[in-house]
C-alpha cells in the first residue's frame, strides 16, 4: 500500500456535474434528498414499534436508516457549513449528532455480544489455544470450563446494556428535543437554509471544502502508528485510528454531494475501519468483563484469551486497511508520519 503525499495536494478536477450551476443548486437537492428519506425512516419506526419480531425487526431497519440519513446532513452540514446558514447549520449538526449517537448504542451493543459469543465458540473450539499461566498444557480444558461462564457474563451485561439503550432511544424519540430536530429537519425537505457565496460557482463554493475534507483524511492516514512499531495492546494507537474513521466518513459524504455517487474504492477501506471499531469495542467489554468482582479464575483466563483474540482482530483490520488504501503517493507506507499533514 501507499501513503499520500506529505506535500500540498493540488485541487481535485471537479465534477462535470457542478461545472456550471451554484452551489446551492448541488447543495439544497442533496440535503432535501437526505431530509425526506429521514422523515420517511421515521415514520416507518413509528408504524413498526409494536412488541412483534417483525415489528422489532422492520423498525430496527427503519432506525438504521435513520441513523444513516441523520450522519448524512450532519457531516454535510459540517463540511460545507460556508454555504449554509452559520448559526442553523451548527445547531442542527449538534443535534443530529446527538440522536445518531443515542440510536446507535442499542445495534452497537447487539452486534458486540454476537461478536464476543461467536469468538468465544471459535476460542473453544478446534483452534489451537495458547495455555492458561497457571495450568501448562491444561490451557485448553480450562478455557472450556471458563468459555461457557464468560459467554454468560457477557451475555448478561450486554443484554442489560442493551436493554437500557433500548429504553434512552424509545426515551429520546419521544422528547421534546427529538420533536424539535424533526420539526426542522422536516423543514430542510422543503427549503434549505443557504448562505448567500451558495450563489457562487459550485466548483468553487463546495469544491475547496471538499478537497479540504480529503486533505485532512490524508493527513491523518499518514499520520497513523508505524507499522514496525505497532503494539497490539497499546489502547492508546486506538484513537488515532478512529479519529481517521470519523475523517473518512465526512470525505466520503463529501464526495456524494460533488460527484452524486460514493467513491467505490473507498468501500473496503471503510469496511475495515468498521471491522476495526467492532473489534476494539469488544476488546473494551472482555476486559471490562474480566474485571467483574469475584469471578471464577477459568473465566477471567477465558476472557483474557478472548480479550487477546479481539486485539488481534485489531490489528488484522489495520492491515486491511492499510492494503487497501485507495490513494497513491510518493512512497511506500510504513506507516511513519515524518512530515505528515495532521487535522
Amino acid at each position: 500500500m501507499r501513503r499520500p503525499d506529505h506535500q500540498p495536494q493540488p485541487a481535485p478536477t471537479h465534477a462535470p456535474g457542478i461545472t456550471g450551476v451554484t452551489a446551492g443548486a448541488v447543495l439544497g437537492p442533496y440535503l432535501r434528498t437526505q431530509a425526506a428519506d429521514f422523515l420517511r425512516s421515521l415514520r416507518l419506526h413509528r408504524e413498526n414499534t409494536a412488541p412483534t419480531d417483525a415489528g422489532s425487526r422492520t423498525a430496527e431497519q427503519a432506525a438504521t436508516a435513520l441513523r444513516r440519513s441523520s450522519r448524512r446532513i450532519g457531516a454535510t452540514l459540517r463540511t460545507f457549513r460556508t454555504a449554509l446558514d452559520p448559526l442553523w447549520a451548527e445547531q442542527l449538526h449538534t443535534e443530529l449528532t446527538w440522536l445518531s449517537t443515542t440510536l446507535a448504542r442499542e445495534h452497537a451493543y447487539a452486534d458486540r455480544l454476537v461478536r464476543l459469543l461467536d469468538a468465544l465458540h471459535g476460542l473453544s473450539g478446534g483452534t489451537a489455544l495458547p495455555a492458561a499461566r497457571t495450568s501448562g498444557d491444561k490451557g485448553r480444558p480450562v478455557l472450556g470450563v471458563g468459555a461457557a461462564r464468560a459467554g454468560a457474563l457477557l451475555e448478561r451485561q450486554l443484554t442489560l446494556a442493551r436493554t437500557r439503550a433500548h429504553s434512552a432511544a424509545l426515551q429520546a424519540l419521544g422528547s421534546a428535543r427529538f420533536h424539535a430536530v424533526a420539526d426542522t429537519v422536516a423543514l430542510l425537505a422543503s427549503e434549505v437554509p443557504l448562505a448567500p457565496t451558495a450563489t457562487g460557482p459550485a466548483a468553487d463554493v463546495l469544491g475547496d471544502p471538499a478537497h479540504r475534507a480529503e486533505q485532512r483524511l490524508r493527513g491523518a492516514v499518514a499520520a497513523l502508528p508505524p507499522d514496525e512499531s505497532a503494539e497490539p495492546y497499546n489502547e492508546a494507537h486506538d484513537a488515532p485510528w478512529h479519529h481517521t474513521r470519523l475523517l473518512l466518513r465526512l470525505h466520503r459524504y463529501a464526495h456524494e454531494v460533488v460527484h452524486g455517487a460514493p467513491d467505490p474504492r473507498l468501500a473496503a477501506p471503510v469496511h475495515a475501519l468498521d471491522l476495526h471499531r467492532d473489534a476494539v469495542e469488544a476488546a473494551g467489554a472482555a476486559s471490562a468483563a474480566a474485571r467483574t468482582p469475584r469471578i471464577a479464575p477459568a473465566t477471567a483466563y477465558a476472557l483474557g484469551v478472548l480479550h487477546a483474540d479481539q486485539r488481534h482482530e485489531v490489528e488484522a483490520a489495520r492491515a486491511v486497511f492499510r492494503e487497501s488504501w485507495p490513494y497513491p503517493g510518493a512512497d511506500t507506507v510504513t506507516g511513519a508520519t515524518t512530515g505528515a499533514v495532521r487535522s
